[in-house]
Parts: structure tokens; sequence; C-alpha cells
């Protein structure tokens, strides 16, 4: 059985790497795409997301335009990290889909009407676009089959500051999880924090277990991608390596099981301090709004995403469109 999915990328690196994992996945039906900005401005994302697609056979996925700013305040976009154009030094052919009709508010509220209760929701971004749709249709917390959220950070150095995806958009944050917090226990969002991500790291070896570039377009992209990535890592301090934040969230959207979890409710740093955005847990809540990550594997990770793409990679090699 494939499960529904709906996703709202603001696609830089690892948003593209997590957008190839879910169409990679044979379990996973990719219903729509939410752009928002965030890594990059959101026409920006809105191109990425439709390049990305043609690239990978699947141009007929809607993708909707969303939000341009935050709720409250400017938009702060990251492209010293994810490249001018979000995809690193990948240079994608422009997509020949087009942008639905209507904007990613919108577009979340139609796919949950769609597949009531069956709905897979997946944010990598800021969560803009889902605190919209919830202010058009509050009961999209009951229509959703579950939700997986990239954001936060709960634990160690960076748990004293905001994360990006939540300090683009403290209010929408805030604004979801207090919508969530009147849900049943497993339905409660799934948050993926950056002390959970960082411990899915990917190296220049795992990247070389994928098919070679050379032959797939797919993995030429991926390589390009991930490349400028590793150097921005790299001039960080972290090593010539790169963190897997959202392909991270879009396995567990697949697969929660893939994490263990602790029940929490998390507040929102909205004062306009140097906190703001921050995320802050009360474990022992007696009314949690979040299952927050704490454990993860990354070995049975990326033994799921080497299977995954690297099949999907040879499979489409094999299609003439994308020999």
């Amino acid at each position: 059985m494939t499960l529904p999915v709906f996703a709202d990328f603001d696609t830089g690196v690892d948003d593209a790497v997590a957008l190839v994992y879910l169409l990679a996945s044979p379990d996973a039906e990719l219903v729509g795409i939410a752009s928002t900005g965030g890594n990059v401005a959101v026409q920006q994302v809105c191109r990425n997301n439709l390049a990305l697609l043609e690239l990978c056979g699947a141009a007929g996925v809607p993708v909707s335009k969303g939000a341009d700013a935050p709720l409250n305040g400017p938009m702060h976009t990251a492209e010293n990290i994810h490249g001018p154009q979000g995809l690193g030094y990948a240079e994608l052919a422009p997509g020949t889909g087009r942008l639905t009709g209507h904007d990613a508010a919108q577009a979340w509220v139609r796919a949950a009407r769609a597949h009531p209760g069956q709905l897979i929701g997946l944010v990598t971004g800021p969560l803009t676009n889902l605190a919209l749709a919830l202010r058009a249709e509050p009961a999209l917390p009951t229509l959703l089959r579950r939700l997986v959220i990239m954001g936060g950070a709960f634990s160690g150095e960076r748990s004293s500051r905001a994360e990006f995806n939540i300090g683009v958009d403290p209010e929408a944050a805030a604004e979801v999880l207090t919508a969530w917090a009147a849900v049943a226990p497993q339905r409660l969002p799934r948050v993926c924090g950056l002390d959970l991500t960082r411990h899915i790291a990917i190296t220049p070896a795992i990247l070389a277990q994928l098919p070679a570039p050379a032959d797939s377009p797919v993995v030429r992209a991926l390589d390009d991608v991930l490349r400028f990535y590793f150097e921005a890592h790299e001039a960080r301090g972290h090593g010539y390596l790169a963190y897997l934040h959202d392909p991270l969230a879009a396995a567990v959207a697949l697969e929660p099981e893939l994490i263990t979890t602790r029940p929490a409710a998390i507040r929102v740093e909205l004062a306009p301090t140097a906190a703001r955005g921050r995320t802050i847990p009360d474990w022992d809540a007696v009314r949690p709004n979040a299952l927050i990550g704490v454990g993860v594997d990354p070995a049975e990770f990326f033994d799921r995403f080497v299977q995954r793409v690297g099949a999907f990679a040879r499979r489409l090699s094999a299609t003439p469109d994308h020999s």
C-alpha cells in the first residue's frame, strides 16, 4: 500500500535530497508540494521544485507557491549554505510543469480533504504555509494521518538559540504546535530537531555507494548539490560531510519507527530577543504538543537511503528520456 504524502519544502540542498528520497520510495505517493520561502526566496523554491520533479520523471506532481514572508517580520534566507539558487553547484534544466492556480495553504487543505485520515504531512522549512492552512481549516490535525516536522533544537549547545526553520517564522511554529496540542497522543507531530538530525551525516564515501554520476543524471545532480553542502559544512568546522536534516524527516514520515521519541510540550520563544525562535521542551507536561525525536540509528537510515535512491537512479537511467 502506498502512502499519500504532502510535502512543504523551502527547497535548498537537503530538501532536494529529501524530495528525491520520497520519489524513490515505492511506499510513497507524493500528492503535492507546497513551496515556502526559507533557504531561498519562494520564487526560487518553486523553480527548484519544478526542476527536480522534471529531472526525476515526476513532472505531474502538483506544486503550489506559498508565503513569500513569515507571518510577522522579514524573510531571512540562507544562500551561503545552500548556494545562490539553493541547489549548491547543480544547474538543472527548468521544469516544464506549471504551478497550481491556488496557493500552498489551499493546497494543504485540498490534499487533506482528498485523503482524510490517510495523508502524511511533511514540513522541512518554515511552518508559514501550514499555519495559514490551519487558519483556513482548523480540522487539519484530525484530517492528517500524521505530521512530521524538521525543526527546533532540544538538547546540547544548539538548543540555546533558534534553529533556522523555527527562527524564520516563530509565530507560525507556535500556531501549529498549539493546534496539535488538542489531538490524540498518537496524532502528535513528530519533530526532528538538530540534536537528532545531526546524527545523519553523509560523507563522500556514502555518496559513492550510489551509481556513478556519469551514469545517472539524478546522482550527478545530487553530487553537485551535496558538494556545495560538504564545503559549507567544512567551512563551519564540521568536517567534509553534510547533515541530512530533511531527508531524515522524510524517512520518518514514511517509517516513524526509524526514530525513538519522547512526548513534550514545546514552547516557542516569541519575544523580540536574541532567543527569539528558540524551542523549549517541557518533558513533564500534562498536555504534550509533540513527539520529539531523541534517538536514531544512522546506519539504518543510510541503508534505506542508498538502496532506495540507488534503485531509483538506475531505473530512471534505464528510461530513454533519462538516459
